[in-house]
């Protein structure tokens, strides 16, 4: 599935641990990638939490492209079994996403905009979505409201681990009527 905007078009291709990997740790630890928590993991720490996801049933990471280019990392995730198990009651058509765009020295207005609605729109497109669930750092503000922009409505703050989190939901109507707007 691909997605054309204004700034060209989305798609999206499955993640290959061990050729992306080097994409994947310039991207994973760049500053602006702290909520990601992976600041000081090596290259060899990459592939291998990236090959533990391909080999998961329950969880699938794409690389997502513009005109052809990598440009933005999706996971994809069974909240009941991946991420947030027991820590709330998943209904059937739930599924857990994290996105992640490359850092550029050069941002252009409105880019994670884009980025995040071709990911709702990538997830939506399996007609058994039927919401879409995302945990996020409650000190990342930037992307609550990148979440809100599209959608998004938090529930509650949970505590995870390795972060307290804010808990957010986002149905196909909820989705709609945001980019509709």
């Amino acid at each position: 599935m691909s997605t054309t905007t204004a700034l060209g078009t989305f798609r999206l291709r499955p993640l290959d641990p061990a050729a992306d990997a080097p994409l994947l740790h310039r991207w994973v630890t760049h500053p602006k990638a702290a909520f990601w928590m992976m600041q000081e993991a090596s290259q060899a720490d990459v592939e291998r939490e990236y090959t533990a996801i391909a080999a998961d049933e329950h969880h699938h990471a794409r690389i997502g492209l513009l005109d052809g280019e990598p440009v933005f990392l999706m996971e994809r995730y069974d909240p009941r079994h991946v991420e947030l198990v027991g820590l709330y009651d998943p209904e059937p058509g739930d599924v857990g996403m994290h996105f992640l765009v490359a850092p550029t020295d050069t941002p252009v207005h409105g880019f994670t905009r884009a980025v995040i609605t071709a990911v709702m729109e990538h997830l939506f497109a399996d007609p058994a979505t039927r919401r879409v669930v995302v945990e996020p750092d409650v000190g990342n503000t930037a992307v609550h409201a990148l979440n809100e922009a599209v959608g998004f409505v938090p529930e509650r703050e949970i505590r995870k681990p390795e972060k307290r989190a804010l808990l957010s939901f986002c149905t196909r109507e909820q989705f709609a009527k945001a980019v509709a707007a």
